[in-house]
């Protein structure tokens, strides 16, 4: 998106806001009359380069869209856009320091994409509603997956997370039957996650897992360093391989973050995790 157009979408977004306590109406006709606006705001959040900007701007632009959503409550749009906007500020910002806080966003984004699908908290429902769901729904379920499977993960000790295993499972099987290379191959980078850190007992397989990251990798030519990030800290780490972990790492140091404009933000915090992930090797491998 040209400047131009990021200028303009701040100030629809500004001036919907400020008629939020007269006209509720307002709202719906903005967006109606401006039906690019969501989804150019979605390109801007991961296309932000700058770590700094994107960390102090994400929560107004979420909270501005909250306020939105205040008076057009079933606006799937507005939903998937919080769901994607707050799991993608908790991964790159919050896990890492504070994962209590970072669970209960995870939360917060799962449950908005519930919304945007119409799914409840309940295993038949959600299993149901899958049958029905494609391509037209694959960015709100996608977003839903990994905001839930991310809490599971941080939760992996409780057994509530534990019980919802299986259907956050069948959810990005989904994706991944609908499109695994959504989002620069980030359905195989999940799976192969789940695989990695899951015991066998729970269906945990260290040759899927491999499989995963390989796949997602060679997709993306190694311009997504998620998928090298994630590789190096769930399994190689995990399989105790101190070799494939540096060159994971190194990979992601020797590539230029900005290749890949549109994920351009992910990019630069996963390099300045690998560095820190790199620091921790000796605690890592024993």
């Amino acid at each position: 998106m040209d400047i131009n157009m990021k200028k303009i979408s701040k100030i629809i977004l500004i001036i919907m806001f400020l008629c939020l306590p007269f006209f509720a109406g307002c709202v719906k006709l903005a967006l109606k009359l401006s039906p690019s606006l969501i989804p150019n705001l979605t390109q801007v959040f991961f296309e932000e380069c700058d770590t700094d900007i994107a960390k102090l701007s994400m929560p107004a632009d979420l909270k501005l869209l909250e306020g939105l959503l205040k008076n057009d409550p079933k606006n799937k749009q507005l939903l998937t856009t919080l769901c994607m906007g707050f799991t993608g500020y908790t991964m790159l910002f919050i896990e890492e320091e504070d994962p209590e806080r970072a669970s209960k966003l995870y939360l917060r984004a799962r449950n908005y994409g519930f919304k945007a699908l119409g799914l409840t908290v309940n295993k038949d429902n959600i299993l149901n509603r899958l049958i029905k769901i494609d391509n037209g729904e694959l960015q709100a379920l996608f977003w839903t997956t990994m905001s839930w499977n991310a809490w599971i993960n941080l939760n992996l000790d409780k057994p509530a997370a534990i019980a919802q295993l299986s259907t956050a499972q069948a959810c990005l099987e989904k994706v991944l039957e609908i499109n695994p290379d959504y989002f620069h191959g980030t359905p195989y980078i999940l799976m192969g996650s789940i695989h990695a850190s899951k015991p066998a007992l729970l269906g945990g397989n260290k040759e899927k897992a491999r499989k995963c990251f390989e796949k997602a990798i060679d997709l993306n030519n190694g311009k997504f360093f998620l998928a090298q990030y994630y590789f190096a800290k769930y399994y190689a780490v995990r399989i105790q391989n101190k070799g494939l972990f540096f060159k994971l790492i190194r990979d992601i140091n020797d590539t230029d973050p900005y290749e890949l404009k549109e994920a351009c933000l992910i990019n630069v915090v996963m390099k300045q995790k690998a560095k820190r992930l790199m620091k921790m090797s000796e605690e890592l491998f024993f």
